[in-house]
């Protein structure tokens, strides 16, 4: 009985450590605390902090599908003389804000990705610049991209993204700029080189109902320059724009005529739709060489922007041009975006 009973209690103790071996061998680690994402609202809404950093990021952007028409072709392919073309384009936005003892610093890259057809597409930079304290430096729209709030309007240049440098000093209503940008997509005259250089200067700001914008742009080894005035201001049920353009002879700001007109009147016909028709009057339109042409020109057009529901609307437009020169032609487009 001795024996039985020392072998038992053996058995027992073995089992004993045998079950607090394996017990041991499966007992997991504490967890790491985890950081969830934080919300930044001190720039707005949309923005978080990127987890372990003070960085705020906000993503944004929009898909957009379009079907262009017009009395000439309006893709590239060589195959297809269709006088209508659909086209898709997905854009997305990042933009980072950090504090700084001199401001906030800002950092925005952009892509967008263009399908004319399965087979036919291109991704591009279309922007991406940092911003500290006034100073903007990359590759960014020129104030010449601005312009009324229709589609009627020509009065910007032919190219308006550059590599650029710029510093722009601006309060709730007021902002005045420099910028030195470089013009190698630009228009050069013949015998000029596709390096130019350009200097711009911007100022706009709203009083009330009234927005206004002077711009001016001189591109260096053309020896030509461009001036322009934009102001809008709310009467009646919509906006009037009335907008001028003046060059001293085609350069990388401005290549549609000598000089130019334009008015619109945008219409709020209820919260959710705005029908804009708008006119333009142009003189010395278009090139002749390194000049410009003598004939004039008229434009006129309809814009009709609807909001089908938030962050998703429709647009749609049509334009009519009368050179006095050329012949006359009508294009347009329909349009479905949503922005997120």
């Amino acid at each position: 009985m001795n024996i039985k009973s020392l072998l038992l209690g053996s058995a027992a103790a073995l089992a004993v450590v045998s079950g607090a071996q394996a017990a041991d061998a499966i007992v997991a680690a504490e967890p790491e605390p985890v950081e969830y994402v934080r919300v930044c609202d001190a720039y707005g809404t949309g923005y978080f902090y990127i987890p372990g950093t003070e960085t705020c990021l906000k993503i944004e952007g929009y898909i957009r599908f379009q079907v262009d028409i017009g009395d000439q072709p309006l893709n590239l392919s060589e195959d297809n003389d269709s006088d209508w073309d659909a086209r898709t384009r997905g854009q997305v936005q990042f933009t980072a804000k950090s504090d700084t003892e001199y401001g906030p610093l800002t950092g925005v890259i952009v892509m967008q990705f263009n399908a004319d057809n399965s087979s036919e597409q291109e991704a591009i930079l279309d922007s991406a610049y940092l911003d500290i304290a006034g100073f903007r430096a990359g590759l960014f729209y020129s104030w010449w991209d601005d312009g009324l709030s229709g589609e009627t309007d020509d009065i910007g240049s032919p190219v308006t993204l550059h590599n650029s440098i710029r510093y722009q000093y601006e309060t709730d209503a007021f902002y005045a700029g420099i910028s030195v940008d470089e013009l190698e997509d630009g228009f050069y005259k013949a015998g000029e080189e596709p390096n130019n250089v350009g200097v711009a200067v911007g100022l706009g700001g709203k009083a009330g109902a009234f927005s206004y914008q002077i711009t001016a742009g001189y591109d260096v080894d053309n020896e030509e320059g461009a001036v322009r005035a934009m102001g809008t201001v709310d009467i009646g049920p919509g906006t009037l724009g009335l907008a001028a353009v003046y060059a001293t002879g085609p350069s990388s700001y401005y290549t549609a005529a000598e000089w130019a007109v334009a008015a619109e009147y945008a219409i709020k016909a209820t919260d959710k739709l705005k029908i804009t028709p708008g006119v333009q009057y142009y003189s010395n339109y278009g090139i002749d060489g390194d000049d410009f042409a003598d004939g004039d020109a008229w434009k006129a057009g309809l814009t009709v922007d609807y909001q089908i529901v938030d962050n998703f609307y429709a647009k749609a437009s049509v334009q009519y041009l009368d050179p006095e020169d050329d012949d006359d032609s009508t294009s347009g487009y329909f349009r479905l975006q949503r922005s997120f």
